[in-house]
């Protein structure tokens, strides 16, 4: 039963939103050596996200980091009988040796968020954190996928990308706000008030990673549910942007959304390695530096490659209530990513 458990997990893992024939026959034995940076990994997403990754072939190498905790972490998921050799660092002396030669760096480090505070109230503390991280990253890594979970990631993709710009390091096709969650979400939602099986489902989901900044497009879902009414798409729409605090409420005070978002982020870290690997047509949503609004990040589909982003895919076809909803998320967006710009150039 553990094997097909197993086998189930990894399988699951392997597959991104698409699955193209190409993709599904990719296997380890032709990967090469790919090296995955966890900063936060002793915390309630990094974790069960060092978990995961641990359970994908792609990685040769897991290094786990955080100020504290990280050596118990990394005891436990190294033995795990997978490719993958695990290193903890732990404590700001270590970040330089945990970050050395990483191909994907994913940053799930910060505090959670708990009952009555918003992702800006997450602000300060978690901007910091940030900042920080990424410092280190332009001088130990620089050519590294950036994978940010850190909330609020309408805020935090700005500040990376201004600590790399002052760095010389900037690399806009390498910098991804993780906004995977949002399509999970979306998938599940609509799959369950549409009656269809959820793996045949694909929802993209576009705009910004908090409360109405996230634009579910349910018009462009597939397969394609005729059966659902005006009200229900507005209320699968609600649920998918109100999501994290339908978890942090029924915690009732003991955490935010960790599993699903290590679920997410190993989802979106697969496809970055899939893409660097030269595996053809992996394509996920992310929040990237964008010319598809006249913002200068957005959340849409991206193709993924041996660079990165490959290419940032337009919005498509939108009904009247997903323009209403693009219209409304913009100012909202934008004000998110000045706050992230200005915090970043204060000091």
């Amino acid at each position: 039963m553990r094997t097909a458990m197993l086998k189930s997990i990894r399988s699951s893992l392997q597959k991104s939103s698409s699955t193209a024939a190409g993709r599904r026959s990719y296997s380890s034995e032709s990967a090469p050596e790919r090296k995955v940076a966890i900063l936060g990994a002793a915390g309630g997403i990094g974790q069960p996200l060092s978990l995961l990754m641990k359970l994908n072939p792609l990685v040769s190498s897991l290094s786990l980091y955080d100020i504290a905790g990280t050596p118990g972490v990394a005891a436990d998921v190294s033995h795990i009988n997978t490719r993958s050799e695990v290193v903890g660092y732990m404590g700001d002396e270590n970040l330089g040796k945990a970050l050395e030669g990483a191909d994907v760096v994913i940053i799930p480090a910060g505090v959670p968020r708990k009952p009555g505070m918003t992702r800006d109230d997450l602000f300060n503390i978690n901007a910091g954190i940030v900042k920080g991280l990424c410092t280190a990253i332009t001088k130990y890594c620089p050519h590294a996928l950036v994978n940010m979970i850190s909330n609020p990631v309408n805020s935090t993709v700005p500040i990376a990308s201004e600590v790399f710009k002052k760095a010389g390091t900037y690399d806009e096709k390498r910098l991804f706000g993780v906004t995977t969650l949002d399509v999970v979400r979306a998938k599940t939602f609509y799959a369950g008030k549409a009656k269809v099986p959820v793996a045949g489902v694909n929802v993209p989901v576009v705009g910004g990673h908090a409360g109405i900044t996230i634009l579910p497009l349910f018009s462009q879902a597939t397969p394609q549910a005729n059966n659902l009414s005006d009200e229900e798409i507005v209320a699968l729409t609600k649920r998918t942007q109100d999501g994290g605090t339908e978890v942090v409420e029924a915690k009732a005070g003991k955490g935010s959304a960790t599993l699903s978002m290590a679920y997410a982020g190993a989802i979106f870290a697969d496809a970055c390695l899939k893409g660097l690997n030269g595996v053809p047509d992996v394509v996920e949503c992310s929040f990237v530096q964008s010319n598809v609004t006249e913002l200068p990040f957005f959340a849409s589909k991206v193709r993924l490659g041996k660079n990165g982003v490959e290419e940032v895919l337009g919005l498509g076809a939108l009904n009247d209530y997903e323009k209403q909803g693009l219209e409304a998320l913009l100012p909202e967006l934008k004000s998110s990513i000045e706050k992230g710009i200005a915090f970043a150039n204060k000091s």
